[in-house]
C-alpha cells in the first residue's frame, strides 16, 4: 500500500483519510503478530511480519509461506536484509520452490531479489511495473517513485495460470486498480486467497492515478466478489474471513463516494478542491491533498464513463461538470 510519494499525500494524512473516510466499512486492526516470529496462520499457510510499520503499510508487509517441505513465498517484502532472513530461517530444512510477487510496490517486491539468490527459486508475477494510464503531459514532472522499477519476473503470469508446487495449486487472479500489475493467487482447493493490497482488513486500499485506477479496482472487486473463495489473506493486517461479503462494503462505499461527487456537480461544475469541501464535511486541512486524489480517481472513471466532463485531460488541476 505504498503512496509515499504521489503528489499531495502525505503520510498522516493518508491514514487519517482512510480512517476517518471509511465508518461504514466493518475493519479489523486487531493484528498483534510481531515482526519475524512465523505463523501459522493455518495448515499450509505461514505467515512473516516484516518491521515496516508506517501509515501505509499498518503494522508492517506479511510475506506468506504456502505448503510444506517444498513451498512457496507470496511477497518476499521491501529491501529488508532482517526480513529475508527471517523468511529464511522460516523455511530452514525446506526448499523454495517458487517465489510469487502480487505487485511492485517497493513494501513488496524488493526483497525477492535476496530470496531468489539465497533459494535459485524461479519469481513469478504478472510483469515489471507500469502505470495503469500513460502520464499526461501536467503529469510528468511527478513521477511515482513508490514503485520497484527495477523487478522483472522470471516467469510472466496471467490470469487463470495455475502455478503449481508440492501439495499447493495456486491460480493467478487479475485484480488491476491499486497498480496496474496487481494480481492475487487464489487457492480454491482451501478457499483461500492472497489477494495482496487489492483487499486490505485494517483499511481501503489506495487508488491513486496514473499509478492506480478506480476503473480497474472495481472491476476487480466485482471479479473476486464472483470467486468461490471465502478467507483472505492481505499484504497488511489480518485475515478476512468473509471475503466475498467485504468486498461488497468496498464496492458499496466507492459508490457512495462516487454519488457524493455526482450531487456536487448537479449544483454546477466544480474543481477537485471545491469538491472536497462539498464531500467531506469537516475535514482537517492536512487532509486535503490525499482526498484530492482520491476524488481525481473517481473522476477517471466517471469521464470515462460520459457522466462526467472536463476540459482536456482528466487532471487534478482540472474543473468538472456534469456531461
Amino acid at each position: 500500500m505504498d503512496a509515499r510519494d504521489k503528489p499531495g499525500h502525505d503520510e498522516i494524512s493518508v491514514r487519517c483519510l482512510a480512517m476517518a473516510d471509511n465508518d461504514d466499512i466493518p475493519f479489523n486492526r486487531d493484528f498483534p503478530l510481531q515482526p519475524g516470529v512465523v505463523d501459522e496462520a493455518r495448515p499450509g499457510v505461514r505467515r512473516v511480519l516484516c518491521n515496516n510499520p508506517s501509515p501505509f503499510t499498518f503494522t508492517g508487509t506479511v510475506s506468506y509461506i504456502v505448503g510444506k517441505g517444498n513451498v512457496a513465498i507470496i511477497d518476499p517484502g521491501p529491501d529488508d536484509e532482517a526480513h529475508a532472513r527471517a523468511l529464511l530461517d522460516a523455511v530452514r530444512g525446506e526448499t523454495v520452490t517458487h517465489i510469487l510477487v502480487t505487485h511492485t510496490h517497493r513494501d513488496h517486491s524488493p526483497n525477492t531479489a535476496r530470496i531468489k539468490q539465497a533459494t535459485g527459486a524461479p519469481v513469478y508475477a504478472e510483469g515489471p511495473h507500469r502505470a495503469s494510464r500513460p502520464r499526461f503531459e501536467s503529469e510528468k514532472h511527478n513521477p511515482e517513485s513508490g514503485a520497484d522499477r527495477d523487478f522483472r519476473p522470471d516467469i510472466e503470469v496471467k490470469s487463470g495460470n495455475v502455478i503449481e508446487g508440492s501439495g499447493w495449486a495456486l491460480e493467478a487472479v487479475a485484480t488491476p486498480g491499486h497498480t496496474a500489475n496487481h494480481l492475487a493467487f487464489a487457492w480454491p482447493e482451501r478457499g483461500i486467497n492472497f489477494v495482496g493490497d487489492h483487499v486490505m482488513g485494517w483499511s481501503t486500499s489506495i487508488v491513486a492515478p496514473p499509478d492506480g485506477s478506480m476503473i480497474d479496482y472495481m472491476a476487480s472487486l466485482e471479479r473476486l466478489e464472483q470467486r468461490p473463495e471465502e478467507l483472505y489473506f492481505s499484504g497488511h493486517g489480518p485475515e478476512i474471513t468473509e471475503g466475498p461479503r467485504y468486498v461488497r462494503f468496498l464496492a458499496r462505499h466507492r459508490k457512495a463516494r462516487e454519488a457524493s461527487i455526482l450531487h456536487r456537480l448537479a449544483k454546477g461544475e466544480a474543481d477537485i478542491p471545491t469538491m472536497v469541501r462539498a464531500i467531506y464535511i469537516g475535514l482537517d486541512p492536512r487532509l486535503t491533498g490525499a482526498a484530492g486524489y482520491s476524488v481525481l480517481a473517481h473522476l477517471e472513471d466517471l469521464v470515462a464513463r460520459g457522466i462526467v466532463t472536463t476540459d482536456g485531460d482528466p487532471v487534478i488541476g482540472g474543473t468538472y461538470r456534469l456531461a
